[in-house]
């Protein structure tokens, strides 16, 4: 964990990529979002993972540095499934090596870790390319602005007071979809008021 907090401090990363906490993996840090995740999955965690287990690392003996080197072999076969899913463009090539390193991953994970059952989002990742050909890359159809609206409503105040939940809901999402200017504008509160519900 301490080699994935000093990756993630000293890694210089574009200012158009969505930072991830430096705090990784402490109380602090809250709660990892879905795009924090790939960041980390694709970046971060890859860079710590080759720096410790890579080729020119140390090992107390050969088998304890062929099982690392096997793991990392194995993760970084998910790293470029994922790598491959999350392009701005897709083809049937893309979609096609997608299933190849998701089909190998999976095998690997069956003779890597034998005691732990397959999870099911395994029997679902083997689904993504066939939503890749009906809905083409996976950035037009995945649920991150979606995520964002609901951490937004989360973290609205509602003192359980549900008579007020639409228009409390309501004002929310206009406050953060930014129109906020038309409430002080055109009254809003006043037209609002024939939208609450009769109690």
């Amino acid at each position: 964990m301490s080699r994935i907090k000093q990756v993630i401090n000293e890694t210089a990363v574009p200012s158009w990529l969505n930072s991830v906490p430096h705090n990784y993996g402490d109380m602090g840090a809250g709660t990892i979002k879905a795009d924090e995740w790939r960041n980390l999955s694709t970046i971060f965690f890859p860079l710590a993972l080759i720096s410790m287990w890579g080729e020119g690392t140390s090992h107390p003996s050969p088998e304890i540095a062929t099982r690392f080197r096997c793991i990392l072999d194995h993760t970084m076969t998910v790293v470029s499934a994922i790598s491959l899913a999350c392009m701005r463009t897709m083809t049937l090539r893309r979609s096609a090596a997608y299933l190849e390193y998701m089909t190998q991953y999976i095998c690997d994970f069956l003779i890597l870790y034998p005691d732990i059952k397959p999870r099911p989002n395994m029997h679902m990742a083997m689904h993504v390319p066939h939503f890749l050909h009906l809905f083409g890359p996976v950035r037009s159809w995945w649920c991150f602005p979606f995520e964002r609206l609901i951490g937004q409503i989360q973290r609205l105040l509602s003192n359980h007071k549900f008579g007020d939940l639409f228009f409390m809901l309501l004002m929310a999402c206009l406050n953060i979809f930014g129109i906020c200017f038309i409430q002080a504008k055109w009254n809003l509160h006043y037209f609002i008021h024939f939208l609450r519900p009769v109690t």
